[in-house]
């Protein structure tokens, strides 16, 4: 209701090898060739109030506050090795995902 309502903001990732892996990627920080620094994006610098993750013929919506508490109780820090979007994030699988939302309390 709200995200229909209220103007709640959402962030739309897709990734194309959750099916295949089990998991699902979330970037953290990305590889700037300009400057050859790395700079914090993604789920680190979101002003969304909500991530959409495209999977297939539907969509997953999560808090972002459970997203990040999805990714403290259960992510794997990886990286993503693919010129010329360099990136650091972490996986993490649906059931988790599910997971966290039913547990994420807030502050």
């Amino acid at each position: 209701k709200e995200l229909l309502t209220n103007g709640s903001t959402v962030e739309v990732k897709r990734d194309r090898r959750w099916k295949e892996t089990g998991n699902l990627y979330i970037e953290t920080e990305c590889f700037f060739t300009g400057n050859e620094k790395w700079h914090l994006s993604g789920l680190s610098v979101t002003k969304a109030k909500y991530w959409a993750f495209v999977l297939e013929d539907a969509s997953l919506i999560v808090p972002i506050d459970a997203l990040r508490y999805a990714i403290k109780e259960f992510g794997t820090e990886t990286r993503c090795n693919i010129p010329p979007n360099l990136s650091k994030g972490y996986l993490v699988t649906v059931p988790q995902i599910l997971k966290s939302i039913k547990e994420y309390q807030g502050d």
